[in-house]
């Protein structure tokens, strides 16, 4: 099922435009499209089973070019000289460009990557270096300047779906013979994480699976006298208990646009705001196995870090905010290790909703007309004339007062003595609603 034109790459279609560096790469040697400047080296960089190497085979399959494979896990300084020598000779006597395709770059030490500078300045090959690896970190300065770096991205669960449905019915892949259930469909796509190899790999143990069930119920009708194979009707119907058998994985009910998504996250965040800390991994897990944005996951982790422990325990908003950033910053699979931290913090730490009360007590008095202006003392006296209109007359600089706390009015007249944060006694807020008692006493004279 690699593809053979460009045409039937799926996904990065931002690095397929007309005119595009792989569109001229793929014209070939002589091309109108290439123009003057000749092919250009690659540096392909993205996540596994992107289509790195199938952009490599496609570029290679240009009039006039001959296609060079090389892992840089098993080949040496020898391995690549031995290219360009052979590529120099084909240039001069058959006007043959090569195209070297070198996987996994990365893992080339400086004089490996070295060994290849002259035959890319010269342009003896058209180097195609694919990397997962970013490449300012792991390939060296001369090469990356030799060379032109296309970032790859993930696949999306369209990309994944139709690539499904094409090798269902393509005859380079299974030709019609089987037929994929909208939940199998649904079951591949959401195991694949993005990697094409990985799909197709699990469309092929699933129907591997089906047709052994389809034997052993004996759908088919007949046998070919001619050769002894089984004849049957219809295609085999791959079902949501074959892939789950053939990748030993069950399926997870999940609709990240419908009811599952909000119910499932229901669960997490009362989980962990019930303080049951298994239960909310749990939750956790089932979301980031059925593929939900980490993101997502991420950003609720924080809501609830301020509205369910509150201050209670204060750093946990801090681990919930780092974590979000990490998670961004580290993806996954790795970052289900950052985000069950943070949930086994919140879950574990003292629970307190009272700067939450607080704040909708305050603007349920806000939208009911409470709060009528500024006491004048509090409001800005910087302009000119401000003094004239008792802006700042009578203003107590806290700093100058005992404990830097002095009685004075802040609220508005209409809201004086209202209570909004009322503390629980349960983790730090019993220290602070000690605190909070004294400094309420001091400021409104008491």
């Amino acid at each position: 099922m690699r593809p053979r034109t460009l045409d039937e790459v799926v996904g990065q279609q931002h690095l397929l435009g007309q005119g595009s560096p792989l569109r001229q790469l793929a014209a070939g040697a002589g091309a109108d499209s290439t123009g003057p400047a000749g092919p250009t080296s690659l540096i392909l960089w993205g996540p596994p089973g992107t289509g790195k190497t199938t952009l490599a085979h496609v570029i290679a399959r240009g009039p006039g070019r001959k296609f060079v494979e090389l892992s840089a896990i098993t080949a040496g300084v020898k391995d690549v000289r031995r290219v360009m020598d052979d590529a120099l000779t084909a240039r001069d006597l058959y006007k043959t460009t090569t195209v070297l395709f070198l996987d996994e770059i990365h893992r080339f030490n400086k004089a490996q990557q070295d060994a290849l500078l002259p035959g890319v300045e010269n342009r003896w090959v058209v180097l195609v270096a694919a990397t997962t690896e970013n490449p300012s970190f792991s390939v060296v300065s001369p090469l990356l300047s030799r060379s032109l770096l296309l970032t790859l991205r993930p696949l999306t669960d369209a990309d994944i779906e139709g690539l499904l449905v094409r090798a269902v019915e393509d005859p380079r892949g299974l030709g019609g013979k089987v037929r994929l259930s909208d939940e199998a469909l649904e079951h591949l796509v959401r195991l694949s994480g993005g990697d094409a190899r990985r799909a197709l790999t699990a469309l092929e143990a699933a129907a591997g699976v089906a047709f052994g069930d389809a034997d052993d119920v004996e759908r088919s009708v007949g046998e070919d006298g001619a050769t002894g194979e089984p004849v049957t009707e219809e295609p085999v119907i791959v079902e949501l208990r074959h892939t789950e058998r053939a990748l030993d994985a069950a399926a997870v009910r999940y609709d990240r646009a419908g009811d599952q998504h909000y119910d499932v996250a229901s669960a997490f965040i009362k989980s962990i705001r019930g303080s049951d800390v298994d239960a909310a991994l749990h939750y956790l897990a089932r979301m980031l196995e059925a593929g939900e944005d980490p993101r997502f996951v991420a950003r609720r982790i924080v809501i609830s870090a301020a509205e369910d422990v509150g201050m209670a325990d204060p750093t946990a908003l801090q681990t919930a905010v780092a974590a979000a950033q990490a998670v961004q910053l580290i993806g996954m699979p790795e970052g289900r290790i950052i985000l069950a931290e943070a949930v086994v913090h919140l879950a574990t730490a003292p629970k307190s909703n009272a700067a939450y009360m607080g704040i909708n007590k305050a603007i349920a008095d806000v939208r009911a007309g409470l709060g009528v202006g500024i006491p004048a003392h509090l409001r800005d006296a910087h302009y000119p004339g401000s003094k004239q209109l008792g802006h700042g007359v009578g203003y107590k600089y806290a700093h100058d007062a005992p404990h830097a706390v002095a009685t004075q009015q802040y609220p508005p007249d209409d809201l004086v003595g209202r209570d909004y944060y009322q503390p629980t006694g349960n983790g730090a807020e019993r220290d602070i609603a000690q605190r909070l008692e004294r400094l309420r006493k001091i400021i409104r004279g008491k």
